[in-house]
């Protein structure tokens, strides 16, 4: 099932530019099921189903937001940087693991407790800068012991869990939906054209895994599957996200106001045409905000024909994302029926 698989990548820790347990997630998943895997210099799994001339990237960014370690403390409080697009009070008091050189540890973020604060700080927004990693530790020297350096990478410390209504939670899902459904897109999938799925790296410090590999691979088309933000609870207004959760993936036409990629239309139609023959519900968005790998994909080369396919999803960013498992299966059948054809480039 598709649920017990994305569980399984939520719960596994990958932040962007240390993805390699999500290497060994895919690769054991997709084992037997494609005809090669390989790895590139940068870290990004490139899974080949060998066919025809006709060749179609599908790529899916394996990495999720979380920290570094930048400074320890006499006292062994530790601060941290960014990495990825983090707001600031999501972050605070939250669980997480530290992946020291001897293993996992646990910690919390603190930050100046509301009780002590003056009534202008209690007014503005709590920064990351503010914020420090409590391990228990009471000097340098026991947070060294740990095996906690600077550079140790750290992620959020949530397990996935299953909502009503097929619906679930967790962190990660961006863009661990992605991975999950290209994973069992390519285990249904039989295309007679060269499929190259690629489960890229550091998509969120900058699309960087998705632009080496499209240079490599010079594909004649690519799809990239991501997540995208839904308008359909309290906070945001459908004028401003018109795709709602539980009506189907989502075919995105505009990212960033054009800024970021304007589809092809002829990748639109292949899709929208695939989802209308095949009864499976699909969206359309033109979106003000964020990019996915196929923002860069569609620049490399002499220009590569590309659309993001994305699953619309809640609380982006945060370590309580919410997607409905039934887009993600309509995702993952609107992928198989499309990939027995190709578009009209």
């Amino acid at each position: 099932m598709v649920k017990e698989l994305l569980r399984k990548l939520s719960d596994a820790h990958g932040v962007t530019s240390r993805e390699g347990n999500i290497r060994d997630i895919v690769r054991a998943e997709l084992a037997g099921v494609v005809d090669e895997i390989t790895e590139d210099t940068m870290g990004n799994l490139i899974a080949t189903k060998r066919g025809d001339g006709f060749s179609i990237m599908l790529a899916a960014h394996m990495d999720e937001i979380g920290l570094m370690v930048q400074y320890i403390d006499e006292k062994g409080f530790i601060r941290v940087v960014p990495l990825g697009g983090w707001f600031g009070p999501v972050l605070y008091c939250q669980r997480v693991v530290l992946h020291g050189t001897k293993g996992p540890v646990k910690g919390v973020i603190g930050a100046k407790p509301p009780h002590v604060m003056k009534d202008e700080e209690r007014k503005k927004e709590i920064k990351i800068e503010d914020m420090f990693i409590d391990v228990g530790a009471a000097s340098a020297g026991d947070v060294a012991d740990l095996g906690i350096e600077i550079g140790t990478p750290i992620t959020i410390d949530r397990e996935y869990t299953e909502l009503a209504g097929n619906r679930v939670t967790g962190k990660a899902l961006d863009n661990r939906v992605g991975v999950a459904m290209l994973i069992r897109a390519l285990q249904q999938m039989k295309s007679p054209h060269t499929v190259y799925a690629v489960f890229t790296v550091q998509e969120e410090l900058g699309l960087k895994g998705a632009k080496v590999s499209a240079y490599s691979l010079n594909p004649d088309c690519a799809i990239a599957t991501d997540v995208t933000i839904p308008g359909d609870h309290p906070g945001i207004e459908k004028r401003d996200a018109s795709v709602e959760m539980g009506k189907g993936p989502v075919l995105v036409l505009v990212s960033a106001s054009g800024r970021g990629l304007m589809a092809d239309p002829r990748m639109t139609a292949w899709l929208r045409e695939t989802a209308e023959k095949n009864n499976i519900p699909c969206q359309l968005e033109v979106g003000t905000g964020g990019n996915t790998d196929a923002t860069i994909i569609h620049l490399e080369r002499g220009g590569i024909p590309s659309i993001p396919f994305s699953i619309a999803t809640r609380y982006i960013h945060s370590p309580v994302e919410v997607v409905d498992i039934a887009d993600l299966e309509a995702g993952v059948r609107l992928l198989v029926e499309a990939l027995k054809g190709k578009p009209a480039l």
